[in-house]
Parts: structure tokens; C-alpha cells; sequence
């Protein structure tokens, strides 16, 4: 039997090796849940919020990795436009909604007029107290609607959100992540604290209820939340049998030399073959 130590690292961190092995065996139950929900014509809205860089696309990315992604979604909308302003809030939103038989991942959702506009002024005070008061009206008639909701907020403090803006501006690969929105909330820390709290009193409800990842780990978090995403629907194993592969074609046909094709140069690994 593995014991803490053989799984965790001196900080408390679970092992590498560890956490990959808990992360393909999770993905193997989301891949269950997937056959379960297009099977049983489901509807399922999940949605991700929190502080800047606290690790919502991290596990977004881990929760589609082996997933159809025409039956699990990825929504992540950027600025409204002149026409999207003119609607009424949720309706961009709405359109983004789950068939029958498919999940969607909102990385970000209409609670950015909780967060962001309110805290950075891009909604005027009327818009934000209207927001807080509609939306769980709005969110008791999806799930009225028969829509699965489920809520996520992720919790990074402010050391450990520090830590991964620094890291993020140090490496090229990643410096695209930190946006002009997150270099200002860097000074409003307490501004946005207090809009999650003003949010979480008006939108933690019985039918939609926020539930809290603390994400300051992210393989943690990452398990955690996937974990917990599962036990949220109740379902049955009905993976497919192995099929039986029919035998290729065997038909005497010369092929053109592969010579004449424009290959991309092999820089790295084999020799070109015929397909």
C-alpha cells in the first residue's frame, strides 16, 4: 500500500508520477461520463471563475483532453461587440448553452459583470445591482429547463498569484496569458474581494451553489476539481466494446512515386513513407 510519503514530496505536494497516474484514471471516468451524457440526451453547463492565473484553463485543458470535443465544449468569449452590447446581458451567453447531449466548459461566463466590469467600471452601478438580482432568476430557469449547472470559483491567494504573474513575465511562451486586465487587478485586490463576496452572497443558491477550489497547488486543484465535476452526475459505465476491424483493402495498384510529392523537411525523426 502507497503511503503519504511515497506520494507526496517534501512540501506537500503530490509526486509527479503520482499525479499523472490519479489524472489518466480521472480522465478515464470523464471519458465514462462523456458516453453517459450523449447516451442520456444531457445537458451540462459547467462554469469556471476566479482570481487571475488561478488555474481555470489549466483544468479545463485536463477535463477535454481525452474528450470528444464535439460533445465537450469550450466557451471563452472575448469583448462584446457593438451589437452584443446592445442585448440584453445574458443573451451572448444563452446562445452558448448545451444541446441535448453535450457539455460546455465556460472558461469565464456572465459573471464577469460581477468581476471584472464592475471592479474596472465597464458597467454602470444600475447594470451591476440589476445583474445581482437577475441572475438567480436566471440561473433557477436554466436548471428548471433541465440543464445541468454546475459552479466553480477558484481560490489563489495573493502570494501564490504573485508568484505565477512573475513566472508568466519571465517566459516567453506564457507572457501572452498576462493581458492589460490582469496587470491592473495586480493594485484592486481588495476591490475584486469584495465583488466575490458581494457575488457569492446574491448567487449561491440552492439550486446552483458556487463550489470553492483551493487552487494555490494546481495538481491539486486540478484532481480536486475533476473529482469532484464527477461525483456532481451520476452514471454508468458504458464505454463500447472493442469493435472488430474489417481487413484493409488489397487491390493491385501502383502508387506514384512519393519523389513527386512536396514533403515538409524531416528535421526531426523518420524517413517519408507511402500512405
Amino acid at each position: 500500500m502507497t503511503s503519504d510519503a511515497d506520494r507526496y514530496n517534501k512540501r506537500g505536494v503530490l509526486k509527479k508520477k503520482q499525479y499523472k497516474r490519479e489524472l489518466n484514471d480521472l480522465q478515464e471516468e470523464l471519458v465514462k461520463l462523456q458516453h453517459w451524457i450523449t447516451e442520456e440526451n444531457l445537458r451540462v453547463c459547467v462554469v469556471f471563475e476566479g482570481r487571475d492565473a488561478a488555474g481555470k484553463g489549466g483544468v479545463i485543458k485536463r477535463i477535454t483532453r481525452r474528450l470528444n470535443p464535439r460533445v465537450a465544449r469550450v466557451v471563452a468569449l472575448g469583448k462584446p461587440t457593438e451589437r452584443e452590447q446592445g442585448q440584453w446581458y445574458f443573451q451572448r451567453y444563452v446562445e452558448q448553452l448545451p444541446t441535448e447531449g453535450e457539455m460546455v466548459l465556460f472558461d469565464r461566463s456572465w459573471y464577469n459583470r460581477a468581476g471584472v466590469e464592475h471592479v474596472m467600471g465597464f458597467c454602470t452601478d444600475e447594470e451591476y445591482e440589476e445583474f445581482l438580482r437577475t441572475c438567480p432568476e436566471f440561473e433557477r430557469m436554466l436548471v428548471r429547463s433541465g440543464i445541468v449547472l454546475i459552479k466553480y470559483w477558484f481560490s489563489i491567494s495573493d502570494e501564490e498569484q504573485e508568484r505565477r504573474f512573475q513566472k508568466r513575465n519571465e517566459d516567453p511562451k506564457r507572457r501572452w496569458k498576462l493581458s492589460p486586465m490582469d496587470l491592473q487587478a495586480r493594485s484592486k485586490w481588495v476591490e475584486y474581494s469584495k465583488a466575490k463576496d458581494a457575488m457569492f452572497e446574491h448567487t449561491d443558491i440552492d439550486e446552483a451553489p458556487w463550489n470553492v477550489v483551493h487552487a494555490d497547488v494546481k495538481r491539486h486543484a486540478r484532481l480536486n476539481c475533476i473529482s469532484h465535476l464527477l461525483d456532481q452526475i451520476p452514471y454508468e459505465d458504458l464505454t463500447p466494446d472493442p469493435i472488430e476491424l474489417p481487413p484493409r483493402q488489397d487491390v493491385d495498384y501502383e502508387r506514384p512515386p512519393i519523389d513527386d510529392q512536396n514533403w515538409v523537411p524531416s528535421r526531426f525523426g523518420s524517413n517519408p513513407v507511402d500512405d
